[in-house]
């Protein structure tokens, strides 16, 4: 039989670049080669889209060399690249109609109105993107896969968009009466304009210490815990750094103790299952990005040690966090416990989780009764299966 060309896309412009080589490479070492062709496809921090070899430095942490297509190249379309038999090929900007092959792309014209294409087949039987945070996670990537007609793992454009806003997340999560902390979301030009009037609307509707957050931003990447207001604006300007707008949340267990941050891995399409929960006991106040990639010293509890009806209760809100934003294929939902009464708030939904042998998704899955290799198996049937499912549409009458 002939084997399924799998694409695993890395790398990207996000400040979570390097957490995705190392997702990369460790998909690429545990699929199996016998059922799969395996090409790297790597994205650098400037954008530019580097193939075979040149991925292959990339997962090295070596520049790769200039041999590229980027979006505003004469030669190449401002949609980006993807590749055939390890060379860059573009994808097409719609997808073909009906009887058509994929690779029947029309080159366009280098005008005002037109833009250029070179004629290459995409020659990929499904995307396996390990791009994490801004532009591989929020919806962009998935966008311009479904706009060329290729299946990819994961969650599609709504799914990945609405995960990554932690502000929108959250008007999902509570209008599907999921339990969440009280939270602000201020715009950054009213936080530059009008510092005192936030302020004074944070402090009305929250309590000390809080939380201040990018609303779209992964891996904890400019996340600041505040204990009082004379850390606000620091944890502020922080913040908006990295976003337009600002999430500010209420701190689980006040000052008088620390909420317990419990995750739960998600598998599947319409019928999602949950994993067992794990905890993570960071070594410092918050698992922050030093906690996570750089400091040692942090502990992943897999079981997590809370009683098996807390553990069905985390199970049950993680499915229904992951189905209130239209999530599929895969997902890592976060929680934080109040210390002393127990009391479980949906934190967070991270749709393309950390994916290295180590990291959290595959390890409490692995717990569960799915190994890594199966793991990659499973979630490229689900991405084939969705993909399927939405050419049972109609998109014309």
């Amino acid at each position: 039989m002939k084997k399924l060309r799998v694409g695993v896309l890395f790398g990207g412009r996000s400040g979570e670049h390097e957490v995705s080589l190392l997702s990369a490479a460790s998909v690429l070492e545990a699929i199996d080669k016998s059922k799969y062709e395996v090409v790297p496809i790597g994205i650098t921090k400037e954008g530019r889209w580097v193939t075979a070899g040149h991925a292959e430095q990339l997962l090295k942490g070596t520049s790769p060399e200039p041999r590229h297509l980027r979006a505003g190249d004469p030669d190449a379309t401002a949609a980006a690249a993807v590749l055939a038999r390890g060379e860059g090929v573009l994808v097409p900007p719609v997808p073909p109609g009906p009887g058509e092959e994929r690779s029947s792309l029309v080159p366009f014209e280098s005008d005002a109105d037109q833009i250029h294409a070179a004629l290459h087949p995409v020659d990929v039987d499904i995307i396996f993107p390990v791009l994490h945070g801004t532009f591989g996670e929020d919806g962009t990537i998935q966008g311009l896969l479904e706009l060329a007609d290729i299946a990819y793992v994961g969650a599609g454009v709504l799914g990945s968009a609405a995960g990554m806003d932690k502000d929108v997340m959250k008007r999902l999560f509570r209008d599907a009466r999921l339990p969440i902390v009280k939270h602000v979301t201020v715009l950054r030009n009213d936080w530059r304009e009008q510092p005192k009037k936030v302020r004074k609307q944070i402090e009305r509707a929250l309590k000390y210490p809080v939380f201040v957050k990018p609303a779209n931003l992964g891996s904890s990447v400019g996340i600041s815990k505040v204990h009082d207001g004379s850390e606000l604006a620091t944890a502020m300007d922080e913040a908006a750094n990295f976003d337009r707008k600002l999430v500010v949340e209420q701190g689980v267990g006040g000052n008088k103790g620390k909420a317990r941050e419990i995750e739960c891995s998600v598998l599947g399409n319409d019928r999602p299952i949950a994993s067992l929960p794990g905890e993570v006991v960071p070594i410092k106040e918050f698992y922050d990005y030093t906690a996570k990639y750089l400091d040692e010293g942090s502990e992943l509890l897999i079981p997590a040690k809370i009683p098996k009806a807390k553990q069905k209760e985390v199970q049950r809100l993680a499915v229904a966090a992951f189905q209130a934003v239209d999530c599929s294929g895969l997902a890592r939902v976060d929680f934080l416990m109040e210390p002393r009464s127990g009391r479980m708030y949906v934190n967070e939904i991270n749709t393309l989780p950390g994916f290295t042998s180590i990291s959290m998704y595959p390890k409490l899955w692995a717990a569960s009764g799915i190994p890594y290799s199966e793991l990659i198996d499973r979630l490229i049937q689900l991405g084939l299966e969705r993909h399927g499912e939405k050419r049972e549409n109609r998109y014309s009458r």
